[in-house]
């Protein structure tokens, strides 16, 4: 500041501190401010999949053997493995990921000692065989109404089928949804397989293990849960209570598509045949006749 200049009256304001310059950088122009980075990116992580797992580990069943496997993906209906297990082509594989955590599989693909798996697409209902059926039936029955089951037959059908403990429940298309609430906010999760006492879901959105969540199945039908664990996009919960598997003939489930597009991980050329018929989801009108020789009562 000019003391004698503000005495005399030729003074001019000036400021207390001066500007400083900027160095290297521009007025409104973001791109003139150079950002040090720490590293040089050596890769692309743009086409890095996104659900890639580290140290996960579960087990496999596979020709009645039970395998330790690594999980290295998992999510959106298949998974990549890989373990000591030597499957071919399109054998079935049962995938267990915890408490309520069984899922049917089918090989996709063998490749330098990974395996790529694909869920069954329809929900698992883990109850007995005439339990199930009665169940399927009357969905179908309610939800399908052009779809008609002609019982003449199904006394000499279950003779021939043999008894309870040789015959496997029939496979259907059905796959039941829901609604998980948990941490102030509700998400639409589908249901991989469900029981008495618990289940295993799919959801896109987190949900943290020993969270209490409440699923609703249908207007009529919640059951509250403790989750027991949470892999990729795949969630097992324990019920507080035991579920009335009887429930779910009041809900609409949807039947699964015809074609399916699997997760980026099982997408790649690693040996895939096209010899998947027996994978093949069921019509109603099959799984009619497949139910039917269940259906006496």
């Amino acid at each position: 500041m000019n003391i004698r200049a503000k005495i005399y009256g030729d003074w001019v304001e000036e400021p207390l501190l001066k500007a400083k310059r900027p160095k290297g950088a521009k007025a409104d122009e973001l791109d003139s401010i150079p950002v040090p980075r720490e590293s040089r990116q050596r890769s692309d992580s743009r086409a890095e999949d996104r659900h890639r797992l580290l140290n996960e580990r579960a087990s496999v069943t596979h020709d009645g053997a039970d395998y330790a496997v690594e999980l290295i993906n998992l999510s959106g209906g298949g998974a990549m493995i890989s373990g000591a297990l030597k499957p071919l082509l399109w054998d079935r594989v049962d995938l267990h990921l915890g408490t309520h955590g069984d899922i049917e599989c089918a090989v996709r693909w063998l490749r330098e000692g990974r395996i790529g798996l694909e869920f069954a697409h329809e929900t698992r209902l883990d109850w007995s065989v005439d339990e199930v059926a009665a169940i399927l039936r009357e969905v179908i029955t309610r939800s399908f109404p052009d779809v008609e089951f002609n019982e003449t037959e199904a006394a000499d059908a279950e003779t021939e089928a043999g008894g309870d403990e040789n015959r496997r429940a029939a496979r259907h298309p059905l796959i039941w949804t829901g609604v998980l609430h948990h941490d102030y906010q509700s998400t639409p999760v589908r249901v991989r397989n469900i029981s008495a006492t618990g289940a295993m879901i799919e959801s896109e959105v987190p949900v943290r293990v020993g969270t209490q969540p409440l699923l609703e199945l249908t207007d009529a039908a919640s059951v509250s849960a403790t989750v027991e664990w949470a892999v990729g996009d795949q969630v097992g919960v324990s019920f507080h209570s035991p579920f009335d598997m009887s429930l779910l003939i009041d809900s609409r489930p949807s039947v699964a598509a015809a074609s399916w597009t699997p997760p980026s991980y099982l997408e790649r050329d690693h040996g895939e045949t096209e010899k998947d018929d027996h994978w093949k989801r069921l019509t109603l009108y099959e799984l009619r006749q497949e139910l039917e020789g269940f259906l006496k009562h």
